[in-house]
C-alpha cells in the first residue's frame, strides 16, 4: 500500500471519529484533535515537536478553561497549531465571546489568539454533519494535489467556511485556497497561516526534528523544543497577514 494511499485510510479514521464526537449535541466544547497526532505525522509536520506537545497542552488546557465558564449558549472549538490558537464556534452574547478569548489568552505557551467564535445559536446537527463532510473533502483534495504538501495545513470547518491553518509559503497559501474554494459546500476560505519564505522552509525542512525536553524550555527562537508546563517568552508576530493572523478569501 502506498503512503498516499495509508494517508487517506488514516484521513478517513480520523474524520469519522471527529465526526461521532462533533455530533454529540450534550459536549459543548471541541478541541483541534492534536492530541492524535501519530508518529508519522509528527515525522513530516512543519512545526517542531516541542511546538507539537504544546499544541496538544494548549488545547486540552484551553478546553478545561473554556469550561469552567461555560453555559448552555456555548459551542466552541479550540484548534492550537504552532502555539497559535483559532476559536470558532457560537455563544450566547459578545461578552461571552470576549471571556473565552481572555481566558484561552492566559493558557501557558499561547502567543496568540484568532476569535472567529459568532454570536448566535449554535450551529445544527445538520450543519456539523455538513461541516466533518467538507473539511474531508478538503483534506481529500490537498492530499490529491502534486503541487502542495498536505501535511503543512490543518483544516477546521464552521458552517461552511473553511479555516485553514499552517505553515507555508505565499504559493503553497494561495494554491491550498485555490483547492479549498474549489470544494462543493465551501462558502469562504479564512487563512491563518505562517507565511514563510522558500529559504526559511528549506531551512525548517533540514533541521533534524527535537524530542520536547522533559526539564524545561530549550533556548532557541521560534519554533523551539519545550515542555508544556514552561511559558515561553513572547514570539514574533505572524508575517506577512493582517492583524490577529487571520486572511478571508471569499469564494467567487
Amino acid at each position: 500500500m502506498t503512503t498516499r494511499s495509508t494517508q487517506r485510510i488514516a484521513m478517513a479514521l480520523a474524520a469519522g471519529a471527529v465526526l461521532v464526537a462533533g455530533l454529540s449535541a450534550c459536549v459543548p466544547l471541541v478541541v483541534g484533535g492534536a492530541a492524535a497526532v501519530g508518529v508519522g505525522m509528527v515525522a513530516t509536520d512543519r512545526r517542531s515537536s516541542g511546538a507539537q506537545v504544546d499544541d496538544q497542552g494548549i488545547e486540552l488546557r484551553g478546553g478545561a478553561r473554556i469550561r469552567e465558564i461555560a453555559n448552555d449558549n456555548m459551542y466552541v472549538t479550540i484548534t492550537s497549531f504552532n502555539r497559535q490558537v483559532l476559536l470558532t464556534g457560537s455563544v450566547g452574547t459578545e461578552a461571552d465571546r470576549v471571556k473565552v478569548e481572555e481566558v484561552v489568552r492566559r493558557v501557558d505557551n499561547v502567543r496568540s489568539v484568532v476569535n472567529e467564535l459568532t454570536v448566535g445559536p449554535p450551529a445544527s446537527f445538520q450543519d456539523r454533519s455538513n461541516d466533518t463532510f467538507i473539511s474531508g473533502k478538503v483534506k481529500a483534495s490537498l492530499l490529491d494535489a502534486k503541487d502542495v504538501f498536505a501535511n503543512s495545513f490543518k483544516v477546521v470547518t464552521e458552517r461552511g467556511t473553511v479555516y485553514m491553518m499552517g505553515i507555508a509559503t505565499r504559493r503553497e497559501t494561495d494554491r491550498a485556497t485555490d483547492i479549498a474554494r474549489g470544494v462543493s459546500g465551501v462558502t469562504k476560505v479564512v487563512r491563518v497561516v505562517e507565511i514563510v519564505s522558500e529559504q526559511d522552509l528549506a531551512n525548517i525542512q533540514s533541521q533534524p526534528q527535537q524530542q520536547p525536553s522533559q526539564g524545561g524550555a530549550t533556548q532557541g527562537g521560534t519554533g523551539g523544543a519545550s515542555s508544556s508546563r514552561v511559558p515561553l517568552p513572547p514570539m514574533e508576530p505572524l508575517p506577512s497577514t493582517p492583524s490577529g493572523g487571520a486572511t478571508t478569501s471569499p469564494v467567487r
